[in-house]
């Protein structure tokens, strides 16, 4: 198994709504992104795949932060992917949350699934995980993946994409 990088982007002065990564190589089997990220408010967002807001997107994600039992929540028929990019930006300062988002077989003509874990933490007084699968409904390869932030993302935040093949 070879991971090749794609591109890293790295957001500049001011932030940014959103991350995209566009003409995605079709010569791979897989696709990786990591995320290095904060948001101004709460760093919750969503992906999107192809610019695609039809409701194609069914997941089932798994959260907790270890001081109660996990809690679940679950969607079919969705117009994109939920995601936690990073830390909320009212924990500590300067810390960032990361993200690793999979997709497999995105050049394929099958229906695409992916998995994603992420983690944030505010100094000693809070860490959370939260672990998604997820399946998008096309037979067209994936050529683009949207990073959208419900707040947006701060200076310093990047993402890598990765052709795994």
């Amino acid at each position: 198994m070879t991971m090749t990088l794609v591109e890293t982007i790295t957001v500049g002065s001011g932030g940014a709504a959103s991350i995209e990564f566009t003409g995605i190589p079709g010569e791979g089997k897989d696709l990786r992104i990591l995320v290095s990220a904060r948001g101004v408010g709460s760093a919750n967002g969503s992906l999107r795949i192809n610019n695609d807001s039809g409701t194609k997107y069914s997941y089932v994600e798994l959260e907790g932060t270890g001081s109660g039992p996990p809690e679940s929540t679950s969607g079919t028929g969705s117009t994109q992917f939920p995601i936690t990019w990073g830390s909320d930006g009212d924990y500590t300062a300067n810390t960032f949350g990361s993200v690793a988002f999979y997709v497999s077989n995105y050049t394929s003509t099958a229906d695409k699934s992916s998995s994603a874990e992420a983690v944030q933490e505010n100094d000693a007084t809070y860490a959370k995980l939260r672990l998604h699968a997820g399946l998008y409904e096309t037979s067209s390869a994936v050529t683009s993946i949207k990073l959208l932030m419900n707040s947006y993302f701060v200076e310093h935040s990047t993402a890598s994409l990765y052709i795994i093949s």
